[in-house]
């Protein structure tokens, strides 16, 4: 029979001391979730570089001038020979003068010339006939401030109003058979420099 051998205390404690080495695997772990970091990180960058560049392009363009600007009124409920007339006063003036005139219209200060039409004559005005047309003045006031608005987009500088016009639009019915009256208006605005080149090339 063979002998077994009992190891002594000293090398019990030798061999509990000696433990299996295993490979370190949390280090690797940090340097993956630091690449991952690295890696939003340089997204992120792109991103507000791409949003950086759509916002100096939108810098660069600038606002494409257009030699006019126009506003159109369609079926305005008002009368289309108080438009006419008023058309005719603020022809060759300026949106803000035009404004002016029919607010002074407005507080019966100022009477729209209508020298064409069977109208009373005004005594002291130094018109020979005219009138006080409220509801059109309003009407067209609120076009002028629109084709003011316009012009300053379009990149008209000193704006002239070259053309205005007005004509009759539809006119529906109402009771007992009646129609009401609805008119058309339209308004151009050019460049006062431009317009006097064009006459001088004429």
């Amino acid at each position: 029979m063979e002998k077994q051998y009992a190891p002594s205390a000293r090398e019990k404690k030798v061999t509990g001391n000696k433990k299996s080495v295993e490979p370190i695997s949390a280090p690797v772990k940090q340097e993956e979730k630091k690449e991952e970091a690295v890696e939003t990180k340089t997204d992120a960058v792109k991103v507000e570089e791409k949003t950086e560049e759509k916002k100096e392009d939108k810098k660069k363009i600038e606002v494409t001038k257009k030699d006019k600007a126009i506003v159109q009124g369609i079926s305005l409920p008002i009368s289309p020979k108080n438009c006419y007339s008023i058309c005719k006063m603020i022809m060759g003036k300026t949106p803000e003068t035009a404004i002016e005139m029919l607010e002074q219209v407005l507080k019966f200060k100022r009477v729209v010339p209508m020298n064409n039409m069977e109208i009373p004559h005004r005594k002291g005005k130094g018109i020979m006939a005219g009138r006080y047309p409220l509801n059109a003045s309003k009407a067209i006031i609120d076009l002028l401030k629109q084709l003011k608005a316009n012009s300053s987009v379009n990149g008209i500088d000193n704006p002239v109003i070259v053309i205005a016009k007005a004509n009759r639009a539809s006119r529906p019915y109402r009771k007992e058979g009646k129609r009401a009256k609805r008119a058309n208006v339209y308004i151009e605005v050019k460049n006062k420099f431009d317009k006097l080149k064009t006459k001088e090339n004429k």
